[in-house]
C-alpha cells in the first residue's frame, strides 16, 4: 500500500478533529468523497480510500451533500438494458 505524508498546520488538525488519527481519517474521507463526486473514483474505490465499507461510504455521502447515485436517467436506462 502506498503511504502519502502531508505536513499541515497544527491549528488545522485542531479544527478538523481531536487527535491526529481522527484528522487523518477525516481527510481521507473528504478526499474520497470529493474524488467520488468528481467521478475520479467509483464508490468502492472511494470507500477503500476512506477505509470504510462501501455501504457505510454510500450512507455518509449525504453528510457531505453528495448524491449517492450520480448517473443520468439515460445512463441508468442503458445500464438496465445491458444487465
Amino acid at each position: 500500500m502506498l503511504q502519502i505524508t502531508m505536513t499541515i498546520p497544527d491549528e488545522s488538525v485542531t479544527n478538523l478533529a481531536a487527535t491526529p488519527d481522527e484528522a487523518s481519517a477525516r481527510l481521507r474521507m473528504l478526499a474520497a468523497v470529493k474524488l467520488f463526486e468528481m467521478k475520479e473514483l467509483s464508490s468502492g474505490a472511494a470507500a477503500r480510500l476512506a477505509g470504510i465499507p462501501r455501504v457505510v461510504f454510500l450512507q455518509r455521502l449525504k453528510d457531505f451533500g453528495v448524491a449517492t447515485f450520480q448517473q443520468s436517467e439515460q445512463e441508468l436506462i442503458e445500464e438496465i438494458e445491458n444487465a
